[in-house]
């Protein structure tokens, strides 16, 4: 992506307001300014007719299924997950979940990410929530360790 700015390719940083891209905190000064900025900052803020939940899919692209796809019952159950919330006050682990978030191989970052121990206990959190182990499955474990 471009700089809103100063045209340089950059994915770094995204405006708070209207989600353009810029490169650094000179281009962003310079952008906060500009009309576009405040227009389509304004328009978000508008009150918006309600939608439904698959219309707020964060993605650009419309939600598919796979037999990976984690229902949305589930990952409402993720809000209320209290070791995930304690996990999340860590500002080393929101950092990796950012970077994995932005990065252009989200499979590299993942990898990278899995190698933090961090990382690993809250996807073992999410996994708790998500997919929780049976009891057959816990008495493996227990016999492995």
């Amino acid at each position: 992506m471009e700089c809103v700015s100063c045209a340089t390719i950059t994915d770094k940083y995204k405006c708070s307001k209207c989600l353009a891209p810029y490169c650094s905190v000179n281009c962003y000064k310079e952008h906060k300014t500009q009309p576009q900025c405040t227009e389509i900052a304004a328009v978000k803020q508008a009150p918006q007719p309600a939608k439904n939940v698959t219309e707020e899919e964060p993605t650009i692209y419309a939600p598919f299924s796979t037999e990976d796809t984690v229902p949305l019952d589930k990952l409402q159950q993720l809000k209320n997950s209290e070791p995930l919330r304690q996990l999340l006050h860590n500002p080393h682990l929101r950092a990796l979940l950012q970077q994995i978030d932005v990065a252009y191989n989200a499979n590299l970052a993942m990898t990278a990410a899995m190698q933090e121990p961090l990382f690993v206990e809250f996807a073992n959190a999410c996994l708790q929530v998500v997919e929780p182990m049976t009891d057959a499955e816990r008495a493996e474990l227990a016999l492995c360790s």
